[in-house]
């Protein structure tokens, strides 16, 4: 095949595969990033400790993340039709490229979440925060560089899957390779079509990592940084009322107290 054959294949399929994967994406991280912050809640010693409603979220989390992602999308075409009304082309993939990656943008969160400074969420607690206001002003905004670093490497994911995807149908730079490079032994267009796709990722991914440090350097911004403040100067008035409890007890004296008037 000349370029002038190959480039409206390689443009069609590169808008479907961005098409595909940001609709997906997008519904990943808005359904996995609540999913992953109850996971954390709900978990033992959480704000909402509740211990089977944790395991029944976690078990479901994990089934749907251990199944193989072209059984899931043969397992998903019944439901993939009566939501989209196809099971074929960029539509027909958007919903099992989209519930496979849910649960493992889940986990993702999870694990930033938990790696958020406990004595942070004491803090909003003890000025009499709600579980709400935790994870708005705490859990979210200190967990941020961390949670996009997860969507990158979940937008990543789903462009392998969109590739794998194609073998089915779904259209994209998955279907290109497949049908030209793999079945009619057109080996420039599959190697061609596997460096668009390591170009899209490598873009991804830059952007990705850059919107993270520099969060990171920012320091958020947020409410977070008050809080810390507001931990730093309990625990130094802990320490020193500490310390002068100890130097009275050493001394034998007793503290001062502020005499009563008399009525």
């Amino acid at each position: 095949m000349t370029w002038s054959e190959m480039q409206p294949l390689l443009e069609q399929a590169s808008w479907d595969t961005l098409y595909m994967v940001g609709w997906s994406a997008l519904i990943a991280v808005a359904a996995g990033l609540p999913l992953g912050i109850v996971l954390v809640l709900t978990d033992k010693g959480g704000l909402l400790a509740n211990t089977v409603a944790n395991k029944v979220i976690g078990q479901i989390v994990n089934i749907t993340r251990s199944m193989p992602f072209i059984i899931l999308m043969v397992a998903l075409l019944p439901f993939t039709k009566a939501i989209t009304g196809t099971t074929i082309g960029r539509e027909g993939a958007i919903v099992p490229l989209a519930i496979g990656a849910i649960p493992f943008f889940a986990r993702l969160v999870e694990t930033s979440v938990r790696e958020v400074d406990g004595g942070l969420v004491e803090a909003v607690q003890s000025m009499g925060g709600s579980t709400w206001t935790v994870v708005r002003k705490v859990l979210v905004p200190e967990s941020l560089p961390s949670l996009i670093a997860g969507a990158t490497t979940t937008v990543v994911a789903l462009i392998g899957y969109s590739a794998m995807a194609g073998t089915v149908g779904a259209g994209g730079l998955g279907d290109i390779a497949i049908r030209y490079g793999y079945q009619r032994f057109e080996t420039e267009m599959m190697w061609i079509t596997v460096g668009v796709l390591a170009g899209v990722i490598a873009v991804i991914q830059f952007a990705g990592d850059y919107s993270a440090r520099a969060l990171h350097r920012r320091g958020r911004g947020g409410p977070a940084p008050r809080l810390r403040l507001l931990k730093a100067s309990r625990t130094a008035d802990a320490l020193t009322v500490a310390n002068t409890t100890g130097a009275f007890e050493a001394t034998g004296a007793a503290p001062a107290t502020r005499p009563v008037k008399a009525d």
